[in-house]
């Protein structure tokens, strides 16, 4: 019989069976890695792989700043929330924390006084009724010893606590419960008031009042009277139309920074808080339509 050996070379016939499947699998392969044209990849923007291990292995004293570049600026600004509720003082903190700004917080009147002076915040985010004394007393407090934006929160929408909160130097009023987003928005909006760049000097024609912007003050036969950051542009506002007609919503798109119409009551209560500190002529009303700087002789 003759001896059986196992052959030196392969299967000629398994081989042939099998390199069609490798060449498939192959071909799939090359197809999958094969950079697609230029004109798929266009629409698709990827940033590049350099710049991804950047970020990655860049150090942390240098990755923050790339990181929280969304933030530049913010952080800087200081807002100090007086609430006595601590569940609406925590959210109303936490939400403003997330957007960037650095927040305190105070539970009570005496307290809010306190931290005013000792930290001298860019804006007050001040509940009504507080414990110790009131959230009227916390601004008139305040406002006495410097100028600073209020936003004023009450549970009640009384037309009574509003004006005599914009009395006592508040800028703004929000009735509970609000929206955390709007909230923000307003705070925004005041504190781009009060940044707004400074104008050269205006006034009536008699001279008796004088609006000086780089200084943030207006002078009534040389005396300063005191006005809030809003009341103050409001004025400002108007004097600058030279004695045109400015309806509500522009005012509230002007001086507030709102573009939707809401908050038309704001622009009635401050102009009457003006008149108040001012008098009835500097500010002029055209029924109707809306209000004008005095007469309509603003230089």
């Amino acid at each position: 019989m003759p001896e059986v050996r196992p052959t030196d070379k392969p299967n000629q016939r398994a081989v042939a069976l099998q390199r069609p499947a490798r060449t498939a699998i192959h071909s799939a392969i090359h197809s999958v890695m094969r950079p697609l044209p230029r004109a798929a990849t266009q629409p698709i923007a990827r940033p590049p792989l350099a710049a991804v291990l950047h970020r990655i292995f860049t150090p942390p004293s240098r990755r923050c700043t790339w990181l929280f570049s969304t933030f530049e600026g913010m952080a800087d600004t200081h807002i100090l929330v007086v609430e006595d509720e601590a569940t609406i003082a925590d959210a109303i903190a936490t939400r403003l924390r997330s957007e960037g700004f650095a927040v305190s917080v105070a539970a009570d009147g005496p307290s809010a006084v306190q931290i005013d002076e000792i930290e001298r915040p860019d804006l007050l985010v001040l509940d009504l009724n507080l414990p110790g004394f009131d959230g009227l007393e916390v601004c008139r407090r305040v406002q006495a010893r410097r100028p600073v934006p209020v936003i004023m929160l009450t549970a009640r929408d009384d037309e009574t606590d509003m004006l005599v909160g914009l009395g006592v130097g508040a800028d703004d009023y929000m009735t509970k419960p609000f929206s955390p987003r709007e909230l923000v928005a307003r705070v925004r909006a005041l504190l781009r008031r009060s940044a707004t760049m400074p104008a050269p000097s205006l006034g009536s024609s008699d001279g008796r009042l004088v609006i000086d912007p780089a200084a943030r003050r207006i002078l009534i036969d040389g005396e300063p009277v005191h006005l809030t950051p809003t009341e103050f542009d409001l004025v400002r506002v108007l004097a600058e139309a030279g004695g045109s007609v400015l309806n509500r919503d522009q005012l509230l798109a002007m001086v507030w920074g709102y573009r939707d119409g809401s908050g038309v009551r704001t622009v009635d209560s401050h102009v009457r808080s003006v008149r108040r500190k001012l008098g009835d002529e500097v500010v002029r009303t055209v029924h109707g339509v809306g209000y004008a700087f005095g007469s309509g002789d603003a230089r």
